[in-house]
């Protein structure tokens, strides 16, 4: 789609996206691929993206990092798009959640565990 800029709102440029973001230009047009971040064209066919691409990415970028999919990122993207939930998409983030929640519980025990080595090293020369 090939759209001209309005005043109201200023279009971003992919390295505007990706600086803005602090991922990689092709970390945006893997999102793109993936179907999870739209662009539109200039005319000369430059890809611009809208202000909210910048935390979209962002979020991409923590969704990928608690180990979602980008297939189970494009299942929530309706809900960051309207807030808006059905029974099973509740049902979907609240398993992600639980999921993320006990990874969280792993990586604390884990630290815990470190920080008695720590304090038992530190009494140790």
């Amino acid at each position: 789609m090939t759209v001209t800029e309005t005043a109201a709102e200023r279009l971003l440029r992919i390295g505007e996206v990706a600086r803005g973001a602090g991922v990689s230009v092709r970390a945006v047009r893997y999102y793109e691929q993936q179907g999870l971040l739209v662009a539109e064209r200039s005319p000369s066919g430059q890809r611009l993206y809208r202000q909210d691409a910048v935390p979209l990415v962002r979020f991409f970028q923590q969704m990928f990092a608690a180990g979602l999919t980008s297939r189970r990122i494009a299942e929530l993207l309706p809900c960051w798009d309207t807030g808006h939930t059905d029974t099973e998409q509740r049902a979907m983030l609240r398993a992600e959640r639980d999921r993320i929640q006990a990874k969280v519980d792993d990586l604390q025990a884990a630290l815990d565990r470190l920080d008695e080595i720590i304090a038992i090293t530190d009494t140790h020369p």
